[in-house]
């Protein structure tokens, strides 16, 4: 190993690369969930990220990019394994306001890249919890989708170009600004989603779209599950492509993120089985103000919500997305384990119901808890499960029932948080034999050594 470090140090210079004692210093905070990485490497460039690969290549050494570490599934672990910090390649290098695009480097913090686009007057769409710490490059690897996928996509619609460097240290210059360009394979798609495993993603053309200048959220208490496609397809008809975010609480989640000691407050009495936090985006604060308002209306009239409350203020907006936001609560019911699933609107409410029924069945009540919300708009739920045990046994046990009636509704194991380490052996509950079979190939194809994050995704490469 000392061979790699000193081989790094001479390419890169040896403030650019961290020793394995060094990185374990700087990652003993937050233990040792990130592995024990036999360096840290923190290139300024992409010739420099090139250069680590060849290194690696050459090596054969194991290397696994790192972006600001907020992943929920394993995928930047790193044992044995080189870590690549793309830290210090974070410059917005271009806005292009009459293009609508951005060139920017992977390391670039989302949250920096979206106050960005909006000091020029312009929106970056993209919209999740992690936003002040998820980089550029962590989301377009993990193809990322968050708040309001409903109306703009995942982050696969938002990249127009990018650039990433192969295992072997080939640079990939598809940094095109075009929304349409169909001169041959569209090479990004390889790499959004990919978690690393492709190619090392180190710049990307970003697509903007006008700044919103008129913000409508709303709080909704709603009295059924049959009630909430009624009332998303209502809202999708009567504020025409305005809708941008339609969030369901289960009422237990709710409750708790608006009960002691949670800080935010409940917008709406609690008693309902569901609430939806709804958002529109348009370009005419008083029209679509009115238009919102009104559908909310018929909405109440027609018995698909018994009860709302409308953010009048943009400090009322924020407080009630800080409860959609507010996650962290459901540490408050001891080690949990996180889920991120997607299926069918028409599925959800007799899936989580079985879900409930094979938890409680293992565990009991008292040591059973389960929280429920999401982006039900586009399909996808959060479940977070608390049985009372951490152990490596009882993620296998809340695993497999979490995932199981997923099976016979073709739902997926993974809505937008990827597969990493954590869902790899149940990747084939979700795909075919035939779809892993093309992955193996086109890992073995761009990354025949079987070095960029090794055993994320699709098992080990023969």
């Amino acid at each position: 190993m000392a061979e790699i470090v000193n081989a790094l140090r001479e390419a890169l210079g040896v403030p650019s690369v961290l020793g394995a004692a060094e990185v374990a210093e700087m990652l003993a905070p937050v233990g040792r969930q990130f592995g024990a990485p036999v360096a840290l490497v923190r290139p300024r460039s992409t010739a420099e990220v090139s250069a680590v690969l060849k290194i690696a290549h050459a090596a054969g050494q194991p290397v696994v990019p790192w972006g600001g570490r907020t992943g929920l599934v394993d995928g930047c672990r790193a044992d044995g394994a080189v870590a690549l910090s793309l830290e210090r390649m974070n410059a917005i290098e271009e806005i292009k306001p009459e293009n609508a695009t951005m060139r920017v480097q992977a390391g670039c913090i989302l949250q920096t890249a979206c106050e960005a686009a909006e000091a020029g007057g312009l929106f970056l769409p993209l919209d999740l919890g992690a936003r002040g710490s998820a980089t550029i490059g962590g989301t377009i690897s993990t193809n990322a989708g968050g708040n309001r996928v409903l109306r703009y996509g995942m982050m696969r619609a938002m990249v127009l170009g990018i650039e990433a460097v192969l295992a072997d240290g080939t640079v990939i210059d598809a940094m095109s600004p075009l929304m349409k360009n169909n001169a041959g394979y569209d090479l990004k798609q390889l790499f959004i989603g990919s978690e690393g495993t492709l190619g090392i993603v180190t710049r990307a053309v970003l697509r903007l779209r006008p700044s919103p200048a008129s913000s409508n959220v709303a709080f909704l208490g709603v009295p059924s599950f049959d009630c909430l496609p009624l009332l998303l397809r209502r809202l999708e008809r009567g504020t025409g492509e305005l809708l941008s975010a339609f969030e369901v609480m289960w009422s237990d989640f709710y409750r708790l993120v608006t009960t002691a000691p949670a800080k935010g407050r409940a917008p709406l009495r609690h008693g309902q089985p569901f609430y939806v936090l709804v958002e529109s985006l348009g370009a005419n604060p008083d029209a679509d103000a009115a238009r919102f308002e009104q559908v909310l209306g018929e909405a109440l009239e027609a018995g698909e919500i018994v009860d709302a409350a409308i953010a009048k203020s943009t400090a009322e907006r924020s407080a009630m997305w800080a409860l959609r936001d507010d996650v962290g609560q459901v540490l408050r019911n001891g080690p949990i384990f996180a889920f991120d699933v997607s299926l069918k609107i028409s599925d959800m409410e007799a899936y989580v119901a079985d879900v409930r029924s094979l938890l409680h069945e293992r565990w009991g009540s008292e040591r059973l808890s389960l929280m429920v919300f999401g982006h039900l708009g586009d399909g996808n739920l959060h479940l977070i499960v608390g049985v009372g045990d951490s152990s490596a046994e009882a993620r296998h046990e809340v695993e497999t029932l979490v995932y199981r009636p997923l099976r016979t509704r073709g739902g997926s194991i993974s809505a937008e948080h990827g597969i990493g380490l954590q869902k790899r052996d149940y990747l084939n509950w979700s795909r075919s034999p035939a779809e892993i079979a093309l992955m193996r190939t086109l890992k073995h194809a761009l990354d025949p050594g079987n070095i960029l994050n090794p055993g994320k995704v699709v098992a080990e490469v023969a």
